[in-house]
């Protein structure tokens, strides 16, 4: 049975028919995207299922007890609270429900019999159980880290900016974990650090979600179901993205029509992928081959993860030199240059050459200094240590804020500002409305006074206009962001094809995989990197390094074969030879206890038999016992380290 269903729903805006008489259901664990043109009726069917918009004709069924709660694009909080206030008032029923099952678990200590409460307690087990619920004060620390927010967990949440404001609504949301989560763009603001995460809570807290992307990776990932809204029907793909090009292209050869511009983008991408993204699997999938003996070689010969990490650092990197350098135009050189805001470190002594045809990503985490790097490039900010040289050439610029607009003229006036309805794109002469429908506008839209256009409408135009130009070199600040798939294929193709220099700064993977040839890589404290891997590549190793750490760590302190010990090597006691020899057995053996106990929690009849309060303070027990042995362990292993070295 479906958790939530639209039958014959139907819904217009003055003559414009958005959604026309859809069916549509989403089912417990369904993660299903909606793909649309801005416009399309994307936000419109979100807000539908989550019962804020009223529709003309039609049915909107929700079972019983189920709950429907959205991402809102710009978030609302309760006056005067803090950033880790906002993120606890979400979870105060979950926060309840824990208080009573542990009321509860001391009351059937005394009656244990009484039938109320055992079905009371089974039933918030459950609840708590749904919602991940057992830990919730570990929980928010871990989002307040993996979203960026714990610097300003104690600060008034209005005196955040707007996207770290949405960072704080989507962290409440997502421990909240409502029935039915609803995401309109959920990784903008987001770096990919912040992606990864989301990504991974979503798949291992099991959601049932509805959500909007223009990340075609996330999509993906995260999508077991694509719906497509077009002329106000909805088609269903099974998958993601890249399953979703191929169904939709087979769909248009079966119909038979001419779709020229559509099939043409689908066939780039489908072509796209099967190079690109299919080679690089097969290459990730071969490199986690090896990866994965290593590690078991690794449990014979320890020294062979430094040799590991030492292969994969030097993959990462990746440098080499560019052959064709000498012949081509140097447009900037950038010789050991720094900059600090505040007392924060962004670059640190950074050199490299921008060459006529580079196409180079900025990538890194947020308020890492990619922005910053592109206005000391444009001029608009002074190096602290340094020297920028710029060539001779013309410089287009894309900022997020869109400056190059004029909120009080329409689209023709910002076109044509000398009259008449022509447009010379890079030296052809075309009739404004047949350039600006490449961006999909329509003819009504020519006469609209900017300031009234969407966000996702102001950045198409901001790109069109850039378009017409004639340029040396393209500086992008986050392009993608507020657009639409078929807008960001549209993109794509331009800078394919464009033949000058591009620099741009996205967080968009599958954006960056495709365009840029080169990365520059922010590192965090100052440190700037150059590799010409795909970003794909690059975030892949740098996983599995951040995995060989943890292995390393857990090989030191609960390794199953543990490490004899002579008097020869080292000069530790008898004691605490033989404890090192002893205690990953004894740790091995508590891990599987407590796993065992939680199991057991999670199970009304494993609980009701052997007795809630019994259990947990058993739990508490072993608990408190693998840490001290952990951190026994740990001492002897730093006593070795310190010997060896």
């Amino acid at each position: 049975m479906a958790w939530l269903d639209l039958i014959g729903l139907s819904k217009a805006y003055e003559s414009n028919k958005i959604l026309d008489e859809i069916d549509f259901s989403i089912h417990e664990g369904e993660r299903v995207a909606i793909i649309a043109k801005n416009g399309g009726g994307k936000s419109t069917l979100m807000k539908i299922c989550q019962g804020n918009l009223d529709f003309d004709d039609g049915r909107r069924i929700v079972q019983h007890n189920i709950k429907v709660e959205m991402l809102d694009q710009q978030p609302t909080f309760v006056e005067g609270i803090n950033v880790k206030e906002a993120i606890e008032n979400e979870l105060k029923e979950l926060k309840i429900a824990k208080e009573r099952f542990d009321e509860i678990s001391l009351l059937l200590a005394e009656d244990f019999d009484n039938k109320a409460l055992l079905d009371e307690s089974a039933k918030l087990s459950t609840f708590l159980d749904t919602h991940n619920a057992w830990s919730l004060d570990d929980k928010v620390e871990r989002v307040l880290q993996e979203f960026d927010l714990k610097i300003y967990e104690n600060r008034p949440v209005v005196m955040l900016s707007g996207g770290e404001q949405r960072r704080v609504a989507l962290a409440g949301l997502l421990l909240k974990k409502p029935d039915i989560l609803l995401l309109d763009e959920p990784t903008n603001h987001l770096d990919v650090y912040m992606v990864e995460f989301l990504e991974q809570i979503l798949l291992r807290e099991k959601f049932t979600l509805l959500f909007i992307s223009h990340d075609r990776y996330f999509l993906d990932n995260i999508a077991t179901r694509s719906i497509e809204i077009e002329e106000g029907k909805i088609r269903s793909f099974k998958g993601g993205y890249s399953d979703y090009i191929v169904a939709k292209e087979q769909l248009i050869k079966s119909m038979q029509k001419s779709h020229e511009t559509l099939m043409k983008i689908l066939k780039s991408e489908e072509e796209w992928l099967h190079r690109g993204v299919r080679a690089r699997l097969k290459r990730n999938e071969g490199r986690k081959e090896r990866v994965l003996q290593m590690r078991e070689d690794a449990k014979k010969n320890p020294s062979l993860i430094r040799k590991m990490k030492l292969e994969l650092e030097r993959e990462q990197k990746n440098f080499h030199s560019d052959k064709n350098m000498n012949r081509k135009k140097m447009l900037f050189e950038v010789d050991k240059i720094s900059k600090s805001l505040g007392e924060k470190k962004l670059i640190d002594d950074f050199t490299m050459r921008i060459l006529q045809q580079d196409k180079m990503a900025i990538v890194g985490k947020n308020g890492a200094g990619k922005s910053t790097l592109l206005k000391l490039l444009l001029g608009d900010m002074e190096v602290d240590s340094g020297v920028i040289k710029r060539g001779e050439f013309s410089i287009g610029y894309f900022d997020q804020q869109r400056e190059m607009l004029d909120d009080d003229k329409n689209l023709i006036e910002i076109f044509c500002p000398d009259g008449g309805d022509r447009v010379d794109v890079r030296g052809r002469n075309m009739h404004v409305f047949g350039y600006l429908k490449n961006f999909l506008f329509p003819k009504e839209h020519l006469d609209k006074k900017i300031g009234i256009l969407s966000g996702g409408e102001k950045n198409r135009v901001a790109l069109a206009l850039l378009f017409t130009k004639k340029y040396d070199c393209l500086i992008l600040d986050e392009p993608t962001n507020d657009l639409d798939i078929a807008t960001i294929n549209i993109l794509e193709e331009y800078l394919q094809n464009f033949e000058g220099a591009l620099i741009f700064v996205s967080h968009d993977r599958y954006f960056v995989d495709k365009i840029a040839r080169k990365l520059l890589i922010f590192r965090g404290d100052g440190v700037v990197e150059e590799s010409y891997q795909s970003y794909s590549e690059y975030l892949e190793i740098e996983k599995e390094l951040k995995e060989i750490d943890v292995f390393e760590k857990a090989s030191k302190s609960v390794g199953k074969e543990s490490v004899k010990v002579t008097n020869r090597d080292v000069k530790l006691s008898y004691k605490e030879k033989k404890a090192y020899e002893e205690l990953p057995a004894l740790i091995e053996a508590l891990e599987e206890k407590i796993e065992n106990i939680n199991a057991c929690l999670s199970d009304p009849l494993c609980y009701q038999d052997k007795g809630l309060v019994q259990l947990h303070e058993e739990l508490q027990e072993s608990e408190s016992k693998y840490e001290v042995l952990v951190e026994s362990y740990l001492e002897i292993e730093e006593k070795l380290e310190s010997m060896r070295s």
